[in-house]
Order: C-alpha cells, then sequence, then structure tokens
C-alpha cells in the first residue's frame, strides 16, 4: 500500500516536469508491471544517466520487481547527489521495507518523520514500519496522525485496517476477545462489510464457539458465488464445533456441488479439504481414503493433503502415519502450524510424550501464545502433575451387611516414563444380624515405569492388615500389570495380584488369600464395533481355585455423547462348592444386554450412567433376571480440583464374593496439590 502512496507522491510533485519521453514507464510503475518498468528506465538512463526521476523510477522498479538490495543500493548512491531530498531518503527508507528489514527501517522513518512532521508519506510510513514489527498500539497513534494531515487518504485507511487486523489477532492470541472483537468491528466503519474483517470475525467467533453469530458472520460474506462457497465451508467448520457433523457433511457436500462450477483452484482445494474433513468428522473412512487417494494423484506433494493423511491416520489409530506426514509438512515449511502443532498430537497418540512437549513448544516459537498449543502443552502438565485423590463409598447388600471404606492415593511422577503411587486403603464392615465386625488397613507402594511407548509395567507392593474382633492378621499384597498396545486399536493387559478377600466380617476372619492370573484384552475397529475380553485363573489359600471368561461385544451408536450398546456373556466356574461360605457355584452363566452413556452438562461438569440386564442360571437352578447400572456426575471445579459423586447397584450373583446383591455410594475427590510437573522446569531447559 506505501509503495503506491509514494508513487502517486512522485507523480504530482515530479512527472509535470519530467521528461514526456518517461510518460510510459511512469504508466507501467502505476500499472504495477514493475518488470517491464524496470527494463523502460534502464534503457532510459543509457541516453540520460544523470536523470534524477528516470534513476529514482528505476530504483523503485528494480525493488518493487523483487530485488529491494538492489534498490536500496541505488537510492543510497542517490542520497550521495541529493543528501537531503526527501523523494530519495523515502524511498531509500521504503526500500527495507520491501526487503523486510523493519528492525533497520524504523530508525530511519523516525528520523525522517522528526525532520517532516507534516509529511503524510513519512509518517504512514512509520505507522506502517511499526505495523510490521507488530507495534500495533504505537502503529494506529502515527496511522491517525497520517489522517490528520489527509483525512479521508484511502491508503491512511487502508493502513488503519490492516493495523487493526493484526492487533485484533495480537489480542485474540492473548485471549483477549473482547477487544479483538471491538477492533474488528471498527474496521467497518472504513470498510462496510469488509470481507478481511468479516473472516477474521467468524474466526473468532470460532474460537470462542459462539457458532451462532460465526453463521451468520459467515452468511454476511455470501455475496458473489465464491464468497458463498468460502461461506459455506466456514459454516460446515462452524456446525463441527457444534458437535453437528452430519449437518457439516451436508453442507460441505453443497459447497463441493457449487465449487465444481468456479474456475478458481484456489478455492476448489479448500473446499475439497473442507468435504474431506467432515468426511472424517462422520467416520466415513473409506470415502475420505478414496477421495485423499484421488487429490493426491492429482497434485503430489501439497501440505494440506498430507494433513488430511495424518488427520485420517489420527481418527483411526494409525499415529505412526500421521508422524510421517506431518514430517512431510514440515520438510516443505518448517514454520507450518498445521505440521508443528499437528505432529505434537500425533506424538502424543504414539504415547512418546518429551517429543510431543518439544513439538509444542516449538509451535510456541513461531507462534507465541498461541491458544491450541499452550492448551496442548497444559493437558501434558495436567497428566504428569503430582495428584492426591480421596474415594471414600458406603455400601449395603441384602445379607445385612454394611461397609464404609475410604481410600486415600498420592501419585508423583518423576518423568514422562516414571511414576510412584502411594495410598491407604481403610474399610470397616458389620453384618448387622450377627453383629461381626472386621477392619481392613491396606497400605500400598506403587512403581509405574514406562519401558517402551506403548508399553507400561506397573508394580504395586504392599500389606493388608485385617482384625476380627479380637483377632487380627497381617499378609502381603502384590498386583503386578503389563499394559500393551500391541497393533493400533489394541490394548492387551497381563496382570498377577494377591489379594485379602475384605468384602465382609465373615470373610475377613476367615483369612482367604486369592491369587489371581489375568488377562485383559480390548479390540477397537473404525466400523464403531469393539470387543472387549477378560480371563482369570484364581488360586485360593483354602485350596479352591475359580475359572472366569467375561466378554462383551459393544457397538458405538453415537459419539457425542458417547452412546455405546452391546452384549456381554460371563462364565464362571470353582473347584469345590461352598455355598455356605462364599458364591462358589460349579458352574455360572449369564449373558446380558447393556447401553452406555457418557457426555457433558457443560464445560465443566460430565456425567456418565450404563445399565445392563439380561438372564443368570447359577448350576442347574432356573434362569433367573439380572439388573445393575451405576451412574456418576462429575464436576470440574478449577484444572486442578475436580469432585465425582456415584452410585452403583446390582444384583448379578458373581458381583461379590459372597453372592449378594449390592448398593453402593461414594464420592472421588482429585486434587493436583502442585501447578506444574516436577519435571517441568528441566523440560524447559532441554528445549
Amino acid at each position: 500500500m506505501i509503495q503506491k502512496i509514494i508513487f502517486l507522491f512522485l507523480l504530482t510533485t515530479m512527472v509535470l516536469s519530467a521528461q514526456s519521453k518517461m510518460d510510459s514507464g511512469f504508466t507501467l510503475l502505476e500499472k504495477g508491471n514493475f518488470q517491464e518498468a524496470e527494463e523502460f528506465f534502464e534503457a532510459y538512463l543509457k541516453t540520460d544517466p544523470e536523470n534524477k526521476t528516470a534513476r529514482l523510477c528505476y530504483g523503485r522498479a528494480v525493488g518493487l520487481s523483487g530485488e529491494p538490495e538492489k534498490a536500496t543500493a541505488l537510492f543510497a548512491n542517490l542520497l550521495l547527489d541529493y543528501p537531503e531530498d526527501f523523494e530519495i531518503q523515502i524511498n531509500y527508507n521504503e526500500s527495507f521495507l520491501w526487503a523486510k528489514e523493519y528492525e533497520r527501517a524504523k530508525p530511519l522513518y523516525i528520523d525522517l518523520v522528526n525532520k517532516n512532521p507534516n509529511q503524510f508519506g513519512a509518517v504512514l510510513g512509520l505507522a506502517n514500519t511499526l505495523s510490521n514489527l507488530k507495534e500495533y498500539k504505537n502503529a494506529l497513534l502515527w496511522v491517525e496522525k497520517a489522517l490528520l494531515i489527509q483525512p479521508n487518504s484511502l491508503s491512511a485507511q487502508t493502513s488503519r485496517k490492516y493495523i487493526k487486523l493484526g492487533y485484533a489477532n495480537q489480542f485474540i492470541n492473548d485471549q483477549l476477545y473482547q477487544k479483538a472483537e471491538e477492533l474488528l468491528k471498527e474496521i467497518f466503519i472504513d470498510f462496510p462489510e469488509d470481507k478481511d474483517a468479516l473472516l477474521n470475525l467468524a474466526n473468532l467467533y470460532l474460537i470462542t464457539k459462539q457458532v451462532d453469530k460465526a453463521k451468520a458472520t459467515y452468511n454476511q460474506l455470501a455475496v458473489t458465488p465464491k464468497d458463498s462457497i468460502k461461506s459455506l465451508n466456514g459454516i460446515a467448520l462452524a456446525a463441527h464445533i457444534d458437535e453437528n457433523d452430519k449437518e457439516a457433511l451436508k453442507i460441505s457436500s453443497s459447497a463441493i456441488a457449487k465449487v465444481l462450477h468456479i474456475n478458481d483452484e484456489e478455492l476448489k482445494e479448500r473446499t475439497y479439504d473442507r468435504y474431506v474433513q467432515a468426511l472424517i468428522w462422520n467416520r466415513k473412512f473409506i470415502s475420505a481414503k478414496k477421495q485423499i487417494d484421488s487429490l493426491e494423484n492429482a497434485m503430489p506433494n501439497r501440505n494440506y493433503i498430507y494433513a488430511l493423511k495424518a488427520t485420517l491416520g489420527l481418527y483411526t489409530g494409525n499415529s505412526k502415519s500421521s508422524v510421517e506426514n506431518y514430517n512431510k509438512i514440515l520438510t516443505n515449511d518448517s514454520t507450518s502450524f498445521d505440521g508443528n502443532l499437528g505432529k505434537a498430537n500425533a506424538l502424543f497418540a504414539e504415547d512418546r510424550i518429551l517429543p510431543a512437549y518439544h513439538m509444542a513448544n516449538q509451535t510456541l516459537t513461531y507462534y507465541k501464545n498461541q491458544k491450541d498449543a499452550k492448551g496442548f502443552i497444559e493437558k501434558l502438565n495436567l497428566m504428569h502433575t503430582p495428584t492426591i485423590e480421596e474415594h471414600a463409598a458406603y455400601t449395603f447388600d441384602n445379607g445385612k451387611n454394611v461397609a464404609y471404606f475410604t481410600n486415600t492415593t498420592v501419585e508423583v511422577p518423576f518423568s514422562t516414563k516414571f511414576r510412584t503411587t502411594l495410598s491407604y486403603f481403610y474399610r470397616t464392615t458389620e453384618n448387622t444380624v450377627t453383629n461381626n465386625q472386621a477392619k481392613s488397613h491396606v497400605v500400598l507402594a506403587g512403581l509405574h515405569y514406562k519401558l517402551l511407548p506403548k508399553t507400561l509395567l506397573k508394580s504395586i507392593l504392599g500389606f493388608n492388615n485385617s482384625r476380627f474382633m479380637s483377632d487380627s492378621y497381617t499378609q502381603p499384597v502384590i498386583d503386578i500389570k503389563l499394559m500393551l498396545r500391541p497393533l493400533k486399536l489394541q490394548n492387551l493387559n497381563l496382570g498377577y495380584q494377591r489379594e485379602v478377600q475384605n468384602f465382609n466380617a465373615d470373610l475377613i476372619e476367615r483369612e482367604i488369600i486369592q491369587h489371581h492370573y489375568g488377562l485383559n484384552y480390548n479390540l477397537g475397529t473404525n466400523i464403531n464395533l469393539g470387543w472387549y475380553t477378560q480371563l482369570m485363573h484364581t488360586q485360593q489359600s483354602d485350596t479352591n481355585t475359580r475359572n472366569l471368561l467375561f466378554t462383551s461385544l459393544y457397538y458405538t451408536v453415537l459419539q457425542k455423547p458417547a452412546l455405546k450398546m452391546g452384549i456381554n456373556y460371563q462364565y464362571i466356574t470353582f473347584k469345590d462348592q461352598l455355598p455356605t461360605i462364599y458364591f462358589s457355584p460349579e458352574k455360572y452363566r449369564a449373558i446380558e444386554i447393556f447401553g452406555d452413556i457418557r457426555g457433558t452438562f457443560s464445560d465443566k461438569t460430565t456425567y456418565m450412567a450404563s445399565a445392563a440386564t439380561g438372564i443368570q442360571r447359577v448350576e442347574s437352578d432356573p434362569n433367573t433376571t439380572i439388573f445393575r447400572a451405576e451412574t456418576s456426575i462429575q464436576h470440574q471445579f478449577s484444572k486442578r480440583f475436580s469432585l465425582n459423586i456415584y452410585g452403583k447397584y446390582s444384583n448379578i450373583a458373581s458381583a461379590t464374593a459372597a453372592g449378594f446383591e449390592f448398593t453402593e455410594i461414594g464420592l472421588k475427590a482429585k486434587w493436583l496439590f502442585l501447578s506444574k510437573p516436577l519435571f517441568f522446569k528441566t523440560l524447559k531447559l532441554q528445549d
């Protein structure tokens, strides 16, 4: 914009005295044909090498055609001949703007304005320099001074618009959204319905999740066929943010139908980009992959296609391919926001936490205070910040047993690979018929070590001190698990646990030790089906043994709220039958259907509810109906403190060692007692 200002200024002050032979050169400059203008004035200077106007115009043509350093040298030579010439000085200063050397330009413009405080070009040039340096507050002051010199100047108003756009973006990065909105709306005073201001305003509304305002703003943009497609692309994203992905796909499909009739390759790319995103949001992965392959065949090595492939990888559990595709983006553009933060998310999905931290911090070096990057780092911090968790509950069953327990756990991560836990469990139980009472104290210390990404070893050691009336005993407790993610969408846990049966007073009295050997396996798919299986073999100190099979086939009906439905089957067998002591049939079978829903009431309040019903059969007894249910509400009072209240009921015979139906009401509180991970300062030093 300032190039045009200076050129028009030169025309008004010099052209009248210039040779008429240069008129065509002036026209080339005015129209922006800088390469042709350069050739024209270069040829002209061969006939009149000392002509000041020709030398000045030649310098502008050289600089604006892509050689700013050469232009700076030409203007410097002119200043040797005309040291105080304002036109040459302002062109010399401007050449540093062409070269994007704003720090060098700033003192030059300040000096020029001090000497020429009423020169419009100098004052506006300083405003634009400050804007390029992102010193928007001062830039606004100087552009207002320029408008005092030339009121209603279109060039100054245009500069003010771009300064406000930059300033608003800075406010957005600092999460000062109200100030950003006010600045963007001020642009409409000079330029009603300005497209740049509308787009930035719509983006602000998307960031702040004001979906209806975003849609209304995008609709304001739809004044031409091209703009209507841009508007639909934006509205589709708004629908996604509003968690209405079906609507997003419908809108995006409409945009695709329209863009086919538009001769604008960039707009087509953006529209296909949004369309494939909408397919992925709707889990139409096969269609998305076909569309991506088609786009890549037509346009290889394009960053937006790599980004789509990476997004598809994250949604389908193929995070390794996502990392590879983000690396391709960064090869093409090391400062790419999608490449840097996208790779951070993909590394996190790969369970490579330290590299994920590094990529997020690298994103912030390119995009200072960027909200998503800061949010990602905060998410990692919260996962690795020391915590205290309190779990308290009251239970009762139809065998007249009542119990109260509390469990306090402290967890301290020392690195992204290693963390420790210490817990104290206290349980008191009483049978209101026999008046038998018992208490248990369990102290456990745990070590969690990540052997490899997606491979975690958990080991817990401790002791259980149980007291029944006047008797007591102490037994060691062991719990070891190897948790693996061997292939995408698969989880496998192998474990051994030694525990003391402490459900009620009678069982505590008998000092029954259980040794559990177990395997848990979960298989996910990209077609919303999942399969979970648990196998467990238990050896008891009373010489009895138990074998358990539990398997569940489930289907994800909805993503938001997350609704799953499925069928469960359970089979249990005991070697010895001791029905007067505890539930121990030779054969137990149960089959049930279940539903599980999880969602949000607000940004800080979540809920879950699950229920299952079916039939069970003990030995050869007749089938009986079973029912179980659980519900909970959790509120996040702050980023570091949350509270969960829950209740559950079950009459399934295998739910307790004694075979009783029971009810439990409980409360869980979690507090992050430090503000950052212990290793956070070391992590920042490494970066």
